[in-house]
């Protein structure tokens, strides 16, 4: 059973660790799409259900509280944005799949990234903004949001309605958050370098705030060369403290130290759309786009990779969802609770959650 962080327990069963000094990291060139790789879970649909009638909505962002057990994750509302809705976006559900807490209603147009801090506490980004037409959507968006568990607002990043240019602490169209041992905390910004009319003066970078929420440096810039980025669409951090960038406009992770020194890029997990690493440096990337064209990844099929970022090999594909959703997505999102089950969050066909369990 592969598990997840903060279980201090080993992955000799599954994986082959090849150890490489702190810093460094297996960077390959892959010749050909890397589909046919064995699947020992089996995925459950409609195993979270919402209270008092409620429908699900897009979803996208999901992480595992610090119990190891419970799991939050993002609802837009019903539908694909909680702009002019009250209802809390942000849920907290029990093993059993019932909600036991909800946060986060008014505050956001677009949740999408989300993050559980070693102290409980829950970071959304609010991934769009005002458009000039809907009054509901003014004052809000372009942000990071940071709540206590009981769901006070602790935090922004960024002002609310009013989109940053990538040169300082204004963000535009934020996609993903985590925070780092120190508190420091580290953004995905900017969510439209994939699209067609982007450009050199798209928003497309990493920016780091202190704990306090002080803007300290940024990295990274529009592009497909070597620290550049076409949308950052997902974050984390491993245990030799680098941070691993889903680059997913350029099918890519890229991993950087903790300053913005980059150090490579790994392509045998296909297009990241969401990312989550275990104990010792296992990691779950999501790719729900590469089925839509032929165009962002050819070749390659959607579905969650596992693999080591110590040697840098893809060692499983979870593909069950496939064939639940063949119209739409596959899991955007993933986190792993303390048991091994993998949840992905699944953008499309109304949204849902997966639960997948070795079989």
């Amino acid at each position: 059973m592969l598990l997840p962080k903060k279980t201090g327990r080993t992955l000799a069963t599954y994986c082959a660790l090849v150890i490489i000094g702190p810093g460094t990291i297996l960077t390959a060139q892959i010749p050909a799409p890397i589909n046919d790789l064995p699947n020992p879970y089996q995925s459950i649909d409609g195993w979270a259900d919402l209270p008092d009638g409620r429908t699900w909505g897009s979803t996208a962002g999901v992480d595992i509280d610090p119990d190891g057990v419970h799991l939050w994750a993002i609802d837009r509302c019903g539908g694909n944005s909680c702009a002019g809705s009250g209802l809390d976006p942000i849920l907290k559900f029990d093993p059993s799949g019932n909600v036991v807490a909800t946060l986060g209603g008014g505050t956001m147009l677009f949740p999408h990234g989300l993050h559980v801090d070693r102290d409980g506490n829950v970071w959304v980004t609010d991934a769009q903004g005002p458009n000039g037409t809907d009054p509901e959507r003014n004052g809000k968006g372009h942000v990071v949001l940071k709540f206590s568990p009981e769901g006070e607002l602790l935090l922004t990043l960024g002002t609310p309605g009013v989109a940053g240019d990538g040169t300082g602490a204004l963000l535009e169209t934020p996609c993903d958050v985590v925070t780092d041992l120190a508190g420091n905390i580290y953004v995905g910004d900017g969510h439209s370098g994939q699209n067609a009319g982007a450009g050199p003066e798209t928003v497309a970078r990493i920016v780091k705030f202190d704990r306090h929420g002080n803007y300290l440096t940024h990295w990274g810039g529009w592009g497909m060369g070597p620290g550049q980025m076409r949308t950052p669409h997902a974050v984390d951090i491993d245990s030799q403290n680098r941070l691993i960038v889903g680059d997913r406009g350029n099918n890519r992770l890229q991993v950087f130290q903790l300053d913005g020194t980059y150090i490579g890029e790994l392509k045998q997990f296909s297009r990241p759309s969401g990312i989550y690493i275990a104990d010792n440096d296992v990691i779950y990337v999501a790719d729900s786009e590469s089925q839509f064209d032929n165009s962002r990844n050819p070749g390659w099929v959607t579905g969650l990779r596992v693999g080591s970022l110590n040697d840098g090999i893809a060692d499983f594909r979870i593909d069950g969802t496939v064939m639940a959703y063949p119209e739409g997505s596959n899991p955007e999102g993933v986190a792993v609770d303390a048991l091994g089950n993998v949840y992905g969050a699944v953008v499309s066909s109304g949204g849902a959650l997966i639960r997948s369990i070795v079989r």
